[in-house]
């Protein structure tokens, strides 16, 4: 990149700081073109400026032999838009991604491990909540389970942005695109968020975190959890409740939508609750239908 001069090096770090706001987006766009550039360089590539679509095309068909399809479409995707960002800034004359096709990948259902009602109840119930970390982890699950919230989006609450309207609490949630996003809390969810809360003497910050990381004395630190730590408190919680250890963060999201469904819910609420922009999205997390296979492929009787 130092070999193009500094004006391509300029506009390639604007590509990150300047369009792409979401941090996790940044960091995954940030991976992918760093990979392509790193191969093309090892392949002798001199200058970026020498990237033709033939080289793109012949990077993705390799690296789908060992990545999946969606993973290749989106290391397309950020390739496209970094030479994109690069012509427009007049840098390259053209964008070598944008005559590439990347591999056809139709979804119908997604792959997110899904709970039942009795399981989700039995993961709530498992967890001693005689110290602040089960408080915590209680309340963080049950946000995510009954506002259908990404794990970041419920780790970027603050205290403030659980606040009373009226004779309900409400959740403020900042979801992906910098999307403000305000629900009213489920009964459940709001006693558990108010015996956390009053536990870990914090409901008058209003601008510290609300689910924090606790140190070795069992006090909170002030620092948000991070999404490593929660992943990693979901799979321990998971493990002694006896539930499948597939069960991820995502997993209360597609959990919540497909109770909430299954009790009549509609696909265009349920969209709403989630802040999906497209119904199709969250038809990927609905399995109302699962549980009707198993007996209609029993009445092929031969």
């Amino acid at each position: 990149m130092r070999a193009a001069g500094p004006e391509a090096c300029r506009r390639f770090i604007e590509f990150f700081v300047a369009t792409i706001r979401n941090p996790n987006t940044r960091e995954a766009y940030a991976r992918a073109t760093g990979r392509f550039l790193t191969w093309a360089e090892r392949g002798g590539l001199k200058s970026f400026r020498d990237i033709e679509p033939v080289l793109v095309a012949g990077y993705i068909e390799q690296m789908g032999t060992t990545h999946s399809r969606p993973t290749c479409k989106q290391h397309l995707a950020a390739i496209g838009r970094l030479f994109g960002w690069l012509v427009t800034g007049g840098v390259l004359a053209s964008n070598p991604a944008a005559s590439v096709r990347g591999p056809s990948h139709v979804v119908r259902r997604g792959s997110t491990p899904v709970l039942t009602a009795e399981e989700a109840r039995q993961l709530l119930d498992s967890i001693a909540t005689d110290d602040l970390a089960g408080l915590r982890d209680r309340a963080l699950i049950a946000t995510m389970l009954f506002t259908f919230a990404r794990v970041s989006a419920a780790l970027g609450v603050a205290v403030g942005d659980y606040y009373p309207e009226g004779k309900r609490w409400w959740l403020r949630l900042r979801e992906k695109g910098g999307k403000v996003h305000q629900l009213p809390v489920h009964h459940t969810a709001e006693e558990y968020l108010d015996e956390y809360i009053d536990a870990a003497g914090i409901r008058e910050q209003p601008h510290s975190p609300l689910f924090q990381s606790i140190n070795a004395a069992g006090l909170l630190t002030g620092r948000p959890l991070g999404r490593g730590h929660a992943l990693r408190m979901i799979k321990r919680r998971a493990r002694r409740a006896d539930l499948s250890t597939s069960t991820c963060c995502h997993t209360f999201r597609a959990t919540g939508i497909t109770a909430y469904l299954s009790n009549g819910g509609t696909l265009e609420r349920a969209q709403a609750i989630a802040a999906h922009e497209s119904p199709r999205t969250t038809k990927l997390y609905d399995r109302t239908s699962d549980a009707i296979t198993l007996d209609e492929i029993e009445r092929i009787q031969i």
